[in-house]
């Protein structure tokens, strides 16, 4: 099979979901394909072009195309749908918001953005308006999807006691109980968020 551009993409996602971001390298990519890494630098010139090439495939499982909303749908509630699509790609791969993150001048991530905000535009927004809420969104959304795919902490190794930081922090721990009610998941937190982040208020569902 002849060695072009989209197969060491693609070859690359596998290797990022066997071994996550770090494990990719030049040197295992080229292993994989069977070929000498020098090789590579006719497609890919160096790692951070690689990343950014893994980050676009990321985004593309999720964003094929990109069209705007219907005008009869509310922007705030598209926005937030455009959020948790972005979230959905990230979790799809280990480490994909950091290589996301990470992927320099992502044109795809630059279309995302460009689309939603010349959608709130459109609608009435002012620039700088539109600019700031989407930006706080994506990376409200990448932030959040990166302490997700975080290890998880370990109480013990970090010497945690709950009763003496429930002393310390009582609002903390009182707001995470009352929010984390029977049937409630990260999802809901997640779009609690971003619904406060777009709206300026909570979901009125979650609200007491």
């Amino acid at each position: 099979m002849a060695l072009d551009r989209q197969r060491i993409v693609a070859e690359a996602v596998e290797l990022l979901d066997i071994d996550g971001l770090d494990g990719v390298t030049l040197r295992k990519l080229a292993s994989r394909l069977g070929v000498q890494a020098p090789t590579l630098y006719w497609h890919l010139p160096n790692k951070a072009a690689l990343i950014t090439a893994i980050a676009e495939a990321i985004l593309d499982q999720q964003f094929p195309t990109l069209v705007p909303p219907a005008y009869d749908r509310p922007w705030q509630e598209w926005l937030a749908a455009l959020a948790a699509r972005l979230r959905r790609a990230l979790l799809a791969h280990p480490d994909g918001a950091r290589v996301v993150a990470a992927a320099q001048m992502s044109l795809k991530m630059a279309a995302i953005s460009e689309l939603a905000m010349s959608t709130l535009v459109t609608r009435g927004l002012p620039l700088a308006h539109a600019r700031l809420t989407v930006l706080a969104v994506a990376r409200f959304t990448i932030g959040f999807v990166l302490e997700e795919q975080s290890p998880p902490p370990d109480p013990e190794a970090a010497g945690f006691d709950l009763a003496t930081y429930t002393e310390m922090f009582p609002t903390v721990v009182a707001g995470v109980a009352e929010y984390f009610q029977p049937g409630r998941t990260a999802d809901d937190l997640f779009h609690d968020c971003v619904t406060l982040i777009i709206n300026g208020r909570p979901d009125s569902t979650h609200a007491r």
